[in-house]
This record gives structure tokens, C-alpha cells and sequence, in this order.
């Protein structure tokens, strides 16, 4: 509140008060934004731009930087431009600029049905730290900007420090946070996992004491922990960089309003500071108009407006105006139909501030929506018919908790709003117009205060007379009174007869208060800049089949199989850390393991760890809500990231159990699909393998739970697949639908799961590297095996492609058809999966199609462990049976059975590097033999023996003619241990060099 033209703060007996929320925005509030010099334009050409203006962008970021740390912008004219991949402003200093927003102008057009952000502002996240120490005062108040550390000699003023507050269970347990109801604690708060992080700058170092650039937002109390500070070097920071003046659109699907094959996100920012985006139209986003990512700070946005999104109703879709940073300053911003429009979200530092803003037609709340955003301020904000809230949500949004502290609305009006005083924090709301909820601070309500705006008053306060231009706000023209004098009351009526000023009419006003213009004449275009050729990529040999090997070129393949997730996980840093590799799953705008991977980064660190393959199967169900367990329908759709994505596309008609609508299995997912083909395309340039399951046999069989969300279920798609509802849980707990899943006799399911099989071939039919299974944990039945075959034969006869297809079954299963000659030449791979020979050489050899999944059928049969000789018997029977195969073994314990496996003329055997070249170039010569009690792989040109003889073991080498020398192999790291030369034509006894077990390799000179 205002007295004398003041700002009072009333703090409480520890001297915490309403947080400073000046310093939010470009440059921490200290300055306007700029206007940036062209120096290069981009003139608009029919087709594909995404190259022309991204040469632009890498041209101005060779440029120096001028002294106020800017290289210059990069024009664009008015008119269309047709983007079918991602703009990156990938360097300091950079600005993009168009020729007007709204309905002139220029219009950045995302097409496709990638799910590409539009443009990103993307550094990267090489913080290097440096002195850590305790932060020694017993408590630091909220909004102090000092604290006291035990020895300051080792700052300077200017250093850039992360100021962390613990997550210990004595505070998780005073907010209640760590058990959500139920008795069920696994959504609950776990100590470590929210750790509060600010990012400031040292201003003024008073003995120990460290003075900082902005407030604090949430108290450090010794009490829950110690908080630490330390400093850090970031070199990989964008700094000024900004996004202004055009419309941004996303393609779309017209027939289908949920559509979501398309562009997610206009722009996102992470890894920067004082950064901008200004004077931007969104229209059609599934989900972010602007998203700032936690490892953004300073960043303003301004006079924008999201329009007609097009994405399903529910969780992570048309979270409009975004952030989980600090600083960022959100304002004179519009947007329809969004779902959380305004939103401040995990872990947020703050000061965070949203300033005139509207939404029209939510579908769901603004405010805080995650846990703990501490230090925000909704001032201002307009919210039709939904509700502004800062609250404890509990397990929802994967157990969201307390999501605000130390947070205000100030002139605002909702339908709801809910403010609630978090233990150890405070929530205030003042001149709040809406239904009440909640034991916050509450002031004023129902009235008009002054100041109008908070954040404004504020930044006057700490700037002065500067602040004032900065100060635009949507005009009040009259005083509300309700005794008006005459003249008033004629004035008002007057005004009556005229619409009043919208604020979305005043966002498209900006360019009257500030024009935003190039001089053209005279600018370099991107045109006269030297042509870049695009250089394509090189591809591997290609995978084949040869005399029983797997093999591309002329090398066996080898190395580790990498296995999914796929059921359980949080998008959260402590979830992400826990994360594999995976090719299907998307959380929307967020790059990186664990998020939406990267595929190049995931192919490069799976050669960096000599993995070779990726065994890919669809996901258990979409939704981490399902991860509980339940089988009840959602009441909304709500859904938790990751997201493991399905091969099948959703409908936009009816809901499904999951809460979005409907799946259409005529129909297919192509963000799935498509990223399956990109990783496929990497495999093949960098010698790397996907097992592609077709089937996930795991949604049919065990938990009702599993087949709650399955698209094949009546209840979740469009198709009259005439599976029974309700569901024939049995005991209302589990599920036994595999027989009529398998049931290709059913007209409608015989076609969808033909058409299924034919495009889990087509999407790879001009790669090598892909090897097609029937199914993730398949016990299924021999006829629906034959049917899978059948179809596959089927289109290869009709576009002369030949996959390579692995027969991975149970065993009896297996055999019938190797013994059937028709469907046995369709297999190239037997892959020995679900039985083997135990120790005392019986098998354990479940049948198929009784109706119980993989580990059913353990506890049932209790099976022994195999060794590594009953590992060679097994490999060994089918090479030997079938020499043009090849075999694979997945079996019980196969990582620690490779040397087994690979003996025995087994493929993809997880064998490490073997450091002497041309090892596994050998090895694709020769068969398996045995000599002696010893596994030999043996060919015209040298023998590979298993030694485990440490007295010596006889070979016959009468066949060898020539030079050759006896290499010594670590069988656990490939290390040769010793080179020897060795005379061949006769029998000769070898001896282990160093170890118990060796690899000896006798080969040419």
C-alpha cells in the first residue's frame, strides 16, 4: 500500500515481508529493452527458410560484440516465411526481427508434423563450480539480499554464485509434504529432491558479509538445514538475446481439432540471461506460446498474444506463458483458450512477476501449478472464468505439493482465487475481485487499491523517474464513484455507448508507443553470403546375415544391449538422473536424457559405451498417473509427464480412460513413428541396431492396471474392436485378455493388427539396422506367430524389401515354426529369450499361448539359473541346425554369458572392445568348433579359442601354414595382454599368459 507516495512493508517477528519484485525482467529490471542495430536481412522466398534465416543467425553471431554486448540483429521483411525444421540462437549478442506482428507483418509458419520448437534460445549448460561454503546466519529473512558466510577472502565483487537451500525431511515434514494421503508415500516429498537454487552476483563483499543483486524469496533457516553458497563459471550463458516483432504459427491438422503432430512450442529459453521476446503472435501451439526453462533468468516478455491453440485438453498442453526460471518478468500478455496460461512452475527462485495479463476461455487455472515457486507476483491479471491459485495440490500434478511461497496477487480477478499460507511461508492477496479460498493474507478484497500495479510502483521506487516510461498499462478512463456529479455521470454515459479499450487491442497498439524499425536499404542479405553445402551423411555397411553371422562390413557385431523404461518416471531432476536412453518418450519443449533424448547425443554416447543395440518396445501406458496402478478412469486429462508415446494416433473425438480422447488404431502416431525412423537413420550411419518390438505383450496379460490405458481396449479407441466392457477383471485386480488379443479370426482386429505389422515394416524399409521381434515379453500363441509371419511375407512379396526378422518365442513356439518351411524362411534371427537350459542341463521351457506373462510362468515353474556351458548348448544346437541363421541370446543372465554366446556363433553377444584390430573382422570366418573340452572359433586363416586351462591347452594348428603370433585377451576388457609368435603345421600347446580365463587369438602376421 501507498502512503506519501511511498511503498510500507510490514514485516513479520523475523523480519520476512513481501519480496521486491522489481528486479524481475531483462537485465534484472535496471534497464528498458533496446533496440538493436540490422546487419543483415533476410528477404522472403518461397519455400523451405529454416536454412536462409538460420545462415543469418550464424552470421551475426561471427560478429563482434559492441560495448553493449551486442553483435546486431537479423532483419526479416513482411510476408510468409515456411519453416520446416528449428531457428537456434545459439550465441551472445543476437537479436531476430521481423517487420510487424498481428495482422501485417511477418509470419513465421511452422509446418511439418514434427513436434519442433519453432525457435529456440538455447546455450548450454557447462557451469563449472567453484568455493563452497556454509551460509552461517541462522536465519536470512525473505527478500534480504546479505548474508554472512565463515570466511568471504576467497569472493570479489562480480562473481556469479548459486545460492542452494536443502530439502530436508524436518522441513518436508513441517509442510506435509512427505505423504499426500492414502498411506501411500511415493508421491510424497523426499528428502534432496527439491533443493532450492537462486542464481545471483556478488554487488558488495562488508567483511564476511556477501550483499547480492536480487532478493532472496524464500527464508534460509538453519533450522531445516544449511544452506550453502558457491561460486561457479558459465561460460556456456547466452546473454542478450532477443526475439521481436513477427507472428509465429504452427500447421495443423484441420480435420482434427486435438491434433498434435505439429509444433509444440513457440519459443523456449534456457541456458541465458537477459534475454527478450517482444511483439509475437502465437497461434495453434500445442503448447507453450513462450516457455523459460529453470536455467533461465532475466528475461522479460512483452505485448504478446496466443491464439486458437490446437492440441487434446490436459497436462503440458497450452501451458501458455511458462516458467520455472528467475527474473523473468511476463507482460501485457493475451491468451484464448489456453489451460494454464499464466504459470510459474517447479522449484521457480524468483522474484518471478506476471503484469497485465488476460486470459479468455481457460480451461484451467494460472498461478502457481508445481512445487514450491517461491517470491512470484500476479498483479494485474485478468482470469475469465477460471481461477488464480496458490495452494497445496497435493499428489496432483505428480505430487505438486505446496506449489507457491512468499507469493501475491494484487488487482486481480478470477472466478476463484485460492490463496493459501503455506508452514514456514506466507501467500498474500490484495484488491482481489473473485470467490475467496484459503487461510493466506487477504486485503482489500472487492475494491480498487492503489497502487494499481505492484510492480510498477516497485520499480519506481528503485529507479525513480526512470521507471516511469516503463510504466504502460491498458488506460483506466473514468474513477468509479457512486455519487458522480452531473457532468460526470453525462461524461460516463457517454463513454458507455463505446466499447471500451480491450487489452488485446492495446497489446496490438505497441507498435503506436514504440516503433520497432530497420533501415533495408543498404543491409547485407543473407543472399550475398557464400553458400553452405550440406554435406550428407555417412552410413555405415549395412547390416546382413553372413554364414550365420550378424555382421556389417565384414565385422561381427558386438557390444551392450540397452533396455527402455517403460512405465515408470518423473521429468523432475531427480527423476531425469535415475533415466536410460529412450527413443519414443516427449516432454514437451525439454531436451536431454531423460526428456525428449537427443538421438545424435544418444547414438554418440552408446558408442562412447560400446552399446550396439536399443531393444524398443511402445510404452505400458502414456500417463505417469497410471504408474499408481489404478484402473479407474481419469477424471480429467490431467497427464504426468514423460510421456511414452504410442504407436497409435488419438482421435480428438470422445476420452479415453487416460482423459484425452479416443485412439483411432487406423491411424498412426507419427511423432512415435517418426522418431523411431530418426534413430533408425543414426543407427544406420553410425554401425548401431534397433531391436524393434512390434507388439508389448505386457498390456494383456497380469494387472488390470496394464490394460487400463492400452489403445486396443474398447473403452480407449474408435475401431468396434469388440474387446468386452466393462472390463472381465478377474478378482477386480488382474487381467487375462491375451487369447482374444491374439484372436485373428475377430474381422476388425485381423485387419488393424495386419495393417499394424505392415507399418511397423514400412517405417524402416530403407534401413539396414533394424531387426523386427513379434513382441516384448511374447508367450503368446504359435498361430498368432504364423499370422505376423504371413503378413510379413505378404510385403515382401509386394515391395521386394527384406527386413531382417528375429523368431524371439517361447521355445516351443520357436520350433514349430523353424520346423514349418514355409514360415521358416522368412527368419533370418532365432533369438533365445524366454527359456534356456538350466545348470543341470534340463530346460526350462514355458509353452506358449497359456495365458501368463514371462515371470507368471517363473513363479510357477521356479526355474534354476543356466551356466555358461548349458549357454553354449543352446546357441550351438540352433547354429548348428540352422546354419543360415543367425542366433541371438537374451536369455536368463546374457550379459554375463557372452564369451558363451559368442563361442557358440552367437551375434550381438555383449563382448567388449577388443584392442587388437581386425579381432571381430576375423571372427566373422570362422564356425564354432570344440577342441579339446575348449570352445574354438576356427577358420582357414586363424583360430579364436575360450581358454580356461591355466596348464596349457592343445590345438591343432597342422592346417596353418605360415607366421602367426598368439595374442593374449582380457575377456572382461578386450586388453591385449601379451603378443607372441607361434609356430603352426603341427599340434602345439598354448598357455594362458596372465589369467584364469583368456581369449587367445592365433592369427596371420
Amino acid at each position: 500500500m501507498q502512503k506519501n507516495n511511498t511503498l510500507t512493508y510490514t514485516s513479520d517477528e523475523k523480519g520476512n515481508r513481501i519480496p521486491d519484485y522489481s528486479y524481475a525482467g531483462y537485465m534484472g529490471g535496471e534497464q528498458a529493452i533496446p533496440l538493436v542495430s540490422a546487419k543483415i536481412f533476410v528477404p522472403r522466398k518461397d519455400g523451405d527458410a529454416t536454412l536462409r534465416i538460420q545462415r543469418a543467425i550464424d552470421y551475426v553471431a561471427q560478429l563482434p560484440l559492441d560495448k553493449n554486448g551486442f553483435r546486431g540483429a537479423v532483419l526479416l521483411e513482411a510476408g510468409t516465411y515456411h519453416l520446416g525444421g528449428s531457428l537456434k540462437l545459439h550465441t551472445s549478442g543476437v537479436v531476430l526481427r521481423g517487420a510487424g506482428f498481428g495482422n501485417v507483418g511477418t509470419t513465421l509458419y511452422g509446418g511439418g508434423v514434427s513436434r519442433e520448437t519453432l525457435i529456440q534460445v538455447q546455450g548450454k549448460d557447462n557451469r563449472q563450480y567453484g568455493q563452497k561454503q556454509s551460509i552461517t546466519d541462522a536465519y536470512v529473512s525473505v527478500n534480504a539480499m546479505a548474508f554472512t558466510v565463515a570466511n568471504a577472502s576467497g569472493y570479489k565483487v562480480g562473481d556469479a554464485i548459486a545460492i542452494v537451500r536443502p530439502s530436508t525431511e524436518e522441513w518436508i515434514k513441517a509442510l506435509g509434504t512427505d505423504h499426500f494421503g492414502g498411506g501411500i508415500t511415493s508421491l510424497g516429498w523426499k528428502p534432496g529432491q527439491r533443493e532450492l537454487m537462486w542464481q545471483r552476483k556478488i554487488t558488495a563483499i562488508e567483511g564476511n558479509k556477501l550483499r547480492i543483486d536480487a532478493p532472496l524469496t524464500t527464508a534460509l533457516d538453519q533450522s531445516f538445514g544449511i544452506s550453502t553458497v558457491q561460486q561457479y563459471n558459465w561460460t556456456g550463458c547466452l546473454e542478450q538475446i532477443g526475439i521481436e516483432n513477427m507472428n509465429l504459427v504452427s500447421a495443423f491438422d484441420a480435420s482434427n481439432a486435438k491434433d498434435e503432430d505439429h509444433r509444440w512450442m513457440g519459443i523456449t529459453v534456457e541456458n541465458a540471461s537477459n534475454v527478450w521476446v517482444r511483439r509475437i503472435q502465437f497461434k495453434h501451439f500445442a503448447g507453450s506460446a513462450v516457455y523459460v526453462l529453470p536455467t533461465a533468468s532475466k528475461v522479460t516478455v512483452e505485448d504478446c498474444l496466443s491464439l486458437a491453440p490446437v492440441s487434446e485438453i490436459g497436462g503440458q498442453r497450452r501451458y501458455t506463458f511458462y516458467t520455472k526460471g528467475q527474473q523473468t518478468l511476463f507482460q501485457r500478455l493475451y491468451a484464448e483458450q489456453g489451460y494454464h496460461d499464466f504459470a510459474v512452475g517447479y522449484l521457480a527462485a524468483g522474484p518471478n512477476a506476471f503484469v497485465q495479463c488476460q486470459a479468455i476461455e481457460p480451461y484451467s487455472f494460472s498461478g502457481a501449478i508445481d512445487s514450491w515457486s517461491s517470491g512470484t507476483l500476479f498483479d494485474v491479471i485478468d482470469i475469465d472464468a477460471q481461477a488464480l491459485s496458490f495452494k497445496n495440490r497435493g499428489q496432483d500434478g505428480q505430487g505438486s505439493g505446496w506449489t507457491a511461497a512468499n507469493s501475491v496477487f494484487w488487482q486481480c480477478s478470477a472466478a476463484l482465487v485460492e490463496c493459501f499460507q503455506p508452514p514456514t511461508a506466507q501467500n498474500w492477496a490484495f484488491g482481489v475481485w473473485a470467490q475467496f479460498q484459503g487461510d493466506g493474507f487477504w486485503d482489500q478484497s472487492n475494491e480498487h487499491i492503489k497502487p494499481r500495479s505492484l510492480y510498477y510502483a516497485q520499480l519506481e521506487e528503485r529507479l525513480g523517474a526512470a521507471a516511469k516510461d516503463r510504466t504502460v498499462l491498458l488506460p483506466v478512463l473514468s474513477e468509479a464513484s457512486s455519487s458522480p456529479a452531473v457532468e460526470v455521470a453525462m461524461e460516463q454515459t457517454k463513454q458507455a455507448a463505446q466499447p471500451s479499450l480491450q487489452l488485446k487491442d492495446f497489446i496490438a497498439q505497441a507498435d503506436a508507443r514504440q516503433q520497432l524499425r530497420d533501415e533495408v536499404q543498404g543491409l547485407k542479405t543473407v543472399d550475398q553470403l557464400p553458400m553452405v553445402k550440406k554435406i550428407a551423411p555417412a552410413y555405415a555397411e549395412a547390416m546382413a546375415l553372413r554364414h550365420g553371422w550378424l555382421v556389417r562390413g565384414d565385422e561381427v557385431l558386438v557390444g551392450k544391449k540397452s533396455d527402455i523404461q517403460w512405465w515408470n518416471g518423473s521429468a523432475r531432476p531427480h527423476g531425469v538422473e535415475k533415466s536410460k536412453a529412450h527413443i519414443t518418450r516427449f516432454v514437451p519443449g525439454e531436451e536431454g536424457l531423460g526428456l525428449t533424448d537427443d538421438l545424435k547425443v544418444t547414438a554418440d554416447s552408446m558408442l562412447a559405451n560400446h552399446t550396439l543395440s536399443i531393444d524398443h518396445n511402445y510404452g505400458l501406458w502414456y500417463d505417469r498417473r497410471r504408474d499408481d496402478h489404478e484402473r479407474i478412469r481419469r477424471m480429467d486429462g490431467e497427464v504426468w509427464p514423460p510421456f511414452y508415446e504410442l504407436p497409435f494416433a488419438r482421435s480428438g473425438q470422445g476420452a479415453a480412460y487416460d482423459g484425452l480422447s479416443k485412439y483411432d488404431l487406423t491411424k498412426y502416431n507419427k511423432f512415435y513413428w517418426n522418431r523411431l525412423k530418426q534413430f533408425a537413420d543414426i543407427a544406420d550411419q553410425k554401425g548401431l541396431v534397433l531391436i524393434h518390438q512390434n507388439y508389448f505383450q505386457h498390456n494383456i496379460i497380469e494387472a488390470g492396471a496394464h490394460y487400463a490405458d492400452f489403445p486396443w481396449r474398447t473403452a480407449n479407441n474408435i475401431n468396434e474392436v469388440g474387446f468386452p466392457e466393462p472390463v472381465p477383471y478377474a478378482g477386480d485386480k488382474r487381467i487375462f485378455m491375451a487369447e482374444q488379443f491374439y484372436d485373428i479370426n475377430h474381422p476388425v482386429r485381423r485387419a488393424l493388427h495386419r495393417a499394424y505389422i505392415r507399418q511397423c515394416l514400412e517405417n524402416f524399409k530403407d534401413n539396414t539396422g533394424v531387426i523386427q521381434m513379434i513382441s516384448a515379453e511374447y508367450t503368446g500363441p504359435l498361430h498368432f506367430v504364423e499370422f505376423w509371419i504371413d503378413v510379413i511375407a505378404e510385403w515382401k512379396k509386394e515391395t521386394g524389401k527384406s527386413p531382417i526378422i528375429a523368431l524371439s518365442t517361447t521355445k516351443d513356439v520357436q520350433d514349430a515354426i523353424l520346423a514349418d518351411p514355409k514360415r521358416a524362411k522368412e527368419i533370418q534371427l532365432i533369438d533365445i529369450r524366454y527359456w534356456h537350459y538350466q545348470a543341470d542341463g534340463s530346460v526350462y521351457a514355458p509353452q506358449g499361448g497359456q495365458n501368463l506373462a514371462p515371470r507368471q510362468h517363473a513363479r510357477l515353474l521356479k526355474p534354476k539359473k543356466t551356466s555358461a556351458e548349458q549357454v553354449y548348448r543352446a546357441v550351438s544346437e540352433y547354429r548348428t541346425k540352422y546354419p543360415e541363421k543367425g542366433v541371438l541370446y537374451h536369455g536368463d543372465n546374457y550379459p554375463e554369458m557372452a564369451w558363451a554366446v559368442f563361442m557358440a556363433g552367437g551375434s550381438m553377444a555383449n563382448l567388449p572392445k577388443v584392442e587388437a584390430p581386425g579381432f571381430y573382422e576375423a571372427a566373422a570366418t570362422m564356425t564354432p568348433a570344440l577342441g579339446q573340452g575348449t570352445w574354438l572359433l576356427k577358420g582357414q586363416s586363424g583360430i579364436i579359442l575360450y581358454s580356461t586351462n591355466a596348464k596349457g591347452t592343445e590345438v591343432d594348428l597342422s592346417s596353418l601354414k605360415g607366421a602367426y603370433n598368439l595374442l593374449h585377451i582380457d575377456p572382461k576388457t578386450g586388453k591385449v595382454l601379451q603378443k607372441e609368435a607361434l609356430k603352426t603345421g603341427k599340434m602345439v600347446t598354448v598357455n594362458n599368459y596372465k589369467n584364469a580365463t583368456e581369449i587367445l587369438w592365433i592369427k596371420k602376421k
